[in-house]
């Protein structure tokens, strides 16, 4: 009997989820995708906290995108997403944890306060830009005089997997200026160039909107 396909619970705006869509696209995963929308009621039960993504692999259910990710580290190890090299893999989980715990949390507090009317348009964006420059900033320091074709390496890793969906957010939705920060900008036109980046974008999942 064929083996089930993992279950990804995602939303196409979620930059969160797009992460994962990259990690199992290099991998090799085929998923079945399963469209969140807001405030569903019954992915709940799914995910008490009931934040996108969540994965169901058999019998395995992991929320949160960097525990997903690093679960699929582990049970399909093909495609390695973390180096050997332990100064290397620092500095890969020290970039994904900048944008999962110091820029996108942030930022999505900005646009929820927007959505509730407890912040007008002007001071949302404001919010939104002073976490994405800090984190961008940040990143721009660790990498300073970075000669390679991706973050950490000639090979697209874990950072790249959390810096491009990040990216893409502030240029798509907040008009960040990426001409600040070279490294990352060099770096989001090489992931535009590749088929597991360009057919996970947001713009190209099944529940994003027509037009």
């Amino acid at each position: 009997m064929a083996a089930t396909k993992p279950v990804l619970y995602s939303s196409w705006i979620s930059s969160c989820s797009y992460r994962v869509r990259i990690a199992l696209n290099l991998k090799g995963v085929e998923y079945e995708y399963r469209a969140v929308a807001w405030n569903d009621p019954d992915y709940e039960k799914i995910n008490p906290i009931k934040y996108v993504p969540a994965l169901q692999d058999g019998d395995v259910l992991v929320s949160d995108s960097l525990a997903i990710i690093l679960y699929l580290e582990d049970k399909y190890p093909q495609r390695p997403l973390l180096p050997q090299d332990l100064k290397k893999k620092a500095l890969n989980l020290q970039i994904a944890n900048i944008v999962c715990s110091s820029i996108q949390p942030l930022q999505c507090y900005a646009v929820v306060g927007l959505v509730n009317g407890k912040l007008g348009s002007d001071e949302s964006l404001q919010i939104v830009h002073h976490y994405i420059d800090k984190g961008f900033r940040a990143i721009e320091k660790l990498l300073e005089g970075c000669d390679t074709e991706f973050s950490t390496g000639d090979e697209v890793q874990l950072a790249d997997v959390f810096l491009a969906p990040q990216i893409h957010a502030g240029v798509t939705r907040f008009q960040t200026d990426m001409s600040k920060y070279p490294h990352l900008e060099r770096f989001y036109k090489a992931y535009m160039e590749i088929p597991a980046f360009q057919v996970t974008c947001p713009e190209n999942q099944p529940d994003a909107p027509s037009s």
